[in-house]
């Protein structure tokens, strides 16, 4: 099968697997993992922030940032198509009990002129805008990128009205490719910000949440209480270690095949998509003389696996473990795929 459903399937490399299996480990709830506390440190660094936690999955950091940054009953200001809107199972008003406040933005990318619409006045019977959240890249829109410049322009305004700006960068390293910035300058001055290891960088299992020391001694505890406390998991984090150091140098190979395969569908009969628009690893298109559904279980027929948005589209995300060759396959696939539709 060439999977195209998402980059969270990539496997281990090999040095991964050899990193798991030779990690030194400790318990770290008690803080005494030393291939953990070197992952955070690492990752800090990176960032240039001042600390940084390991957890479990990106959900979890975002929703840890959430309960940190608001009380309940205030509102998070989210984009309508962003990540903790929709695909975190509600869990900013089930568990942080907070409110989404959703904006639409074209291609995914929040202005502040949008957001600033968006604050609710401080009133007795109003929930009150307790945090900004962005999402670089914006899954749901096809791994559109924030320009850094508005980044910096919502946090200086948002911190002028004192409320705190989270940035969902799961997939951060491959905006930061594209843009040809570090990821450091893309999310300065966001008050937290995390970002997935088992996404384009290929690691199996993990994410980092990273914020002031202050920040990160809170989502420590709130870690716990969610139940994402672990034990000697410097074996997980010894292949993020490598990720972190292996994977950004060969996310431009993804992009490079996500415009391929964006080129490639763009020819055929019966699909629509922007092909400019692919600057990441992700491209979501439109079937139009064919149900969504209808399409995937053809493509499956021909060894070629994607992602049924809904009704009318379709999204695939290239990652490691997809080759240029593969991406020939797959748009011979999707062009005999789109015929049967149209005959």
């Amino acid at each position: 099968m060439i999977d195209l459903r998402s980059d969270t399937v990539t496997r281990p490399t090999e040095r991964m697997r050899r990193a798991m299996a030779e990690a030194i480990v400790g318990d770290d709830v008690f803080r005494e993992d030393p291939t953990v506390n070197r992952l955070e440190s690492q990752a800090a660094a990176q960032f240039e922030k001042p600390a940084a936690l390991f957890v479990p999955s990106g959900s979890m950091g975002n929703l840890i940032a959430i309960c940190c940054h608001t009380e309940r009953g205030q509102e998070v200001i989210c984009e309508r198509r962003s990540h903790v809107y929709h695909h975190e199972m509600a869990s900013m008003a089930a568990i942080a009990g907070a409110l989404p406040r959703v904006v639409e933005s074209p291609d995914g990318i929040l202005s502040w002129q949008a957001i600033e619409r968006a604050i609710q006045p401080k009133l007795d019977f109003n929930a009150w805008t307790g945090l900004v959240t962005l999402e670089n890249t914006s899954n749901l829109t096809g791994g559109t990128i924030y320009p850094t410049e508005v980044v910096r322009a919502i946090c200086s305004s948002a911190r002028d009205r004192g409320i705190p700006v989270h940035l969902d960068g799961a997939r951060i390293f491959n905006a930061a490719v594209a843009l040809g910035q570090t990821v450091a300058d893309i999310s300065r001055g966001c008050d937290s910000v995390s970002f997935c290891l088992s996404k384009g960088l290929g690691a199996p299992v993990g994410s980092l949440l990273l914020g002031s020391s202050e920040f990160i001694q809170r989502a420590r505890r709130v870690r716990k209480m969610l139940g994402g406390g672990m034990r000697q998991v410097g074996v997980l984090a010894a292949a993020g270690l490598v990720a972190l150091e292996e994977s950004p140098g060969r996310l431009h190979i993804d992009h490079e095949n996500a415009r391929l395969l964006a080129e490639g569908i763009a020819s055929v009969r019966g699909l629509q998509i922007d092909a400019a628009k692919v600057v990441t690893n992700i491209l979501i298109f439109n079937t139009v003389s064919t149900d969504a559904y209808t399409f995937f279980g053809r493509l499956l027929e021909q060894g070629v696996m994607a992602l049924p948005l809904d009704a009318t589209t379709v999204r695939m995300v290239t990652h490691c473990d997809v080759a240029r060759k593969d991406i020939e396959v797959a748009i011979e696939a999707i062009g005999k795929a789109a015929a049967r539709g149209n005959t």
